[in-house]
């Protein structure tokens, strides 16, 4: 039985139709890319399947053994520290813990342990451990830190983040909890590539089942096996990633249209045979009309008009002046915040018509520098120059400068009515899908998606041959996404670029520098050439310190070698040593076990008995250990005997 039915489900909102008659199964081992333009009810989806949206008709059914974990909007208890919000989800293993304390407490206390208690301790027992009770809190430390943590952040209040913090904080505990169907929605944004990426490998090695929004290609590619496409208010589903998903899209939309132009063709021509029937009047003629009108029709039924290309954005990035060759300098820029470093030695020397990407962990200073370069900012030191002609336009991430009050229609015409017509500016605006009435929406109405596509259309109509773009495809949907690169591909000025979106890298990269706190490391090419040389320089580094080990063994060697056996000569008396007390211990147990009184008191007796079994128990240990220290002794000496 599958974990998850969704069977013939219908959704609508007041006269809108999201979606009808759509239906699929999620098995065991589903990893499951879920796509879609923004709007066309992906997160409704999944908000039915946890049973907060009603269904309009249809239904869900969710096996007994299916488990569902997913991210709720607000965080609660948000006075804890990071590592204690997260540990909550292990909240029945902490509850053993203090229930096993309680047991051993009580049994220290009474010296009563009757099989009813021991059998309880042992169940508890091999319950938490079988549940991971061992090293729970290392996987909550180890996935905290994977997600972009640090250190000092585990025990700040969840009060202090940011939502985006918080937000990584619940995907944390998210993958930490027994659920075995994980519905995800969106999980790469607010993280940095690192980040992501070992949310990929987490992902990859899942066992259970997925579901995942995302418009991250490169992240869907990486971790799904089958995929779903929402389109039209229907379901195309795939076999394999997103890629192998479009390819598959591709041929069936192909053979689709050739069947629906045949069936066209064919009712034509039947049609042409019934008008000529017709014509000619008589009354076998009108009998073979009626024959040929209804196998028409019955072809007619049968047509399904292939799906349709969803609105997507058209526009062009055109610089109206071309600069000088050296389009942008920066030498040794740094820049601190209250005395507190962000970044240092940046240098930068960028040509006219490149392409180039800056990555980097979050708060390694990205955004500081495109802030720095667009004149919003001051650095601390150094000095950048824009060269000869040389127009720079700014796009912001966090899309914050917009009055919420604003009309769409009036916050591009406020901008460029001087030098460009209303007529033209419409013609703008419908080609960023912002048609009819939605040229009056308010700015503070809009979603993240539509606000991007205003900051876009404000960037292309300035026409500066500089583009600095501060995560441009957040907030996209693909085909927004590939719209964008597609204009971008196409611009005939110079780009730096701050992403996350390592399919846009990979397509238009020239460059790529990657940014610490120390500065810039310049790579060439795509994202996948800079993945290779990084690979690369981390196989010469280690092969340079495998170098370095060896030329230093000459001259280690001799005093290393006396201090192994100086340690293993010490380890082996110190194990004779306690053999010898051991021993000591162990006989004066058996004379009291042998004498009067221990015969005479059970419960003294019950206790050195005890007592001897675990001291024999530990005298096996270290007759063990003995044996393995004279050993381990005898090889570094080359005593041993054949």
């Amino acid at each position: 039985m599958p974990l998850l039915g969704v069977n013939n489900l219908k959704k609508s909102f007041v006269t809108r139709v999201l979606f009808e008659g759509i239906s699929f199964d999620v098995e065991y081992g589903d990893h499951i890319g879920f796509v879609g333009v923004n709007g066309c009810g992906k997160s409704t989806l999944f908000r039915m399947i946890l049973g907060e949206e009603p269904a309009d008709e249809g239904y869900i059914s969710i096996s007994s053994e299916a488990k569902i974990g997913s991210m709720q909007q607000t965080v609660s208890n948000d006075s804890l520290p990071l590592y204690d919000y997260t540990l909550e989800v292990f909240s029945g293993l902490i509850r053993a813990e203090e229930e096993l304390d309680r047991i051993a407490s009580t049994i220290a206390e009474t010296g009563i342990a009757d099989a009813r208690i021991l059998d309880r301790q042992q169940r508890l027992h091999d319950r938490y451990y079988d549940n991971g009770g061992a090293t729970y809190r290392a996987r909550t430390r180890s996935t905290l830190l994977g997600l972009g943590f640090t250190d000092d952040e585990l025990s700040r209040p969840m009060s202090t983040f940011s939502g985006g913090q918080r937000n990584k904080a619940q995907l944390a505990r998210l993958l930490l909890s027994d659920a075995n169907l994980l519905l995800l929605d969106e999980p790469t944004n607010h993280l940095d590539i690192s980040s992501i990426e070992w949310l990929e490998n987490f992902l990859s090695a899942y066992r259970g089942a997925f579901i995942v929004i995302s418009h991250d290609r490169y992240f869907l590619d990486k971790v799904t096996n089958r995929t779903i496409e929402m389109k039209d208010r229907r379901l195309y589903i795939s076999r394999g990633n997103y890629s192998r998903h479009i390819e598959l899209r591709s041929t069936a939309r192909e053979l689709e249209m050739r069947e629906y132009l045949r069936k066209k063709k064919e009712i034509r021509r039947i049609e042409g045979m019934v008008e000529q029937q017709r014509r000619w009047g008589q009354a076998h003629n009108f009998i073979t009309a009626a024959s040929k009108q209804k196998q028409a029709d019955r072809i007619r039924e049968t047509l399904v008009e292939p799906e349709r290309d969803s609105a997507s954005i058209h526009f062009h990035f055109e610089a109206k002046e071309v600069s000088g060759n050296d389009v942008l300098v920066a030498k040794q820029l740094s820049k601190s915040f209250d005395g507190k470093p962000v970044f240092k030695n940046v240098d930068l020397l960028i040509k006219k018509g490149e392409k180039v990407f800056i990555l980097g962990d979050n708060g390694c200073g990205k955004t500081t520098l495109l802030n720095i370069l667009a004149g919003r900012l001051r650095a601390t030191s150094g000095s950048f120059y824009l060269g000869a002609h040389v127009e720079a336009a700014y796009y912001e991430q966090t899309l914050g400068s917009f009055d919420p009050n604003n009309t769409v229609l009036r916050e591009v015409w406020d901008r460029y009515y001087t030098t460009i017509s209303h007529k033209d500016i419409c013609n703008a605006l419908a080609a960023f899908l912002f048609r009819g009435d939605d040229v009056n929406k308010q700015l503070g109405l809009l979603s993240g998606g539509e606000l991007a596509r205003v900051q876009l259309l404000k960037l292309m109509l300035t026409k500066c041959n500089l583009l600095l773009l501060d995560e441009p495809t957040n907030h996209l949907d693909i085909a927004s996404r590939e719209a964008l690169e597609s204009a971008l591909d196409e611009y005939n000025g110079t780009m730096v670029i701050v992403t996350h979106d390592r399919y846009l890298v990979n397509r238009l990269a020239d460059r790529i520098f990657h940014m610490t706190a120390d500065g810039l490391e310049e790579y060439i090419g795509s994202y996948d050439d800079y993945i290779e040389a990084l690979s690369k320089k981390q196989q010469n580094a280690a092969d340079s310190e495998k170098s370095l080990s060896k030329n230093a063994l000459d001259y280690r060697d001799r005093k290393l070698a006396q201090s192994l056996i100086n340690r293993a000569k010490g380890e082996a008396e110190r194990c004779e040593k306690a053999v010898v007390k051991a021993e000591a211990e162990l006989e004066q147990l058996d004379h009291e076990l042998a004498s009067p009184a221990a015969s005479s008191d059970y419960k003294k007796a019950i206790e050195l008995s005890a007592k001897a079994d675990k001291l024999r128990g530990e005298l096996e240990n270290l007759y063990k250990k003995w044996e393995e220290a004279e050993a381990r002794l005898a090889e570094l000496t080359g005593s041993g005997s054949d």
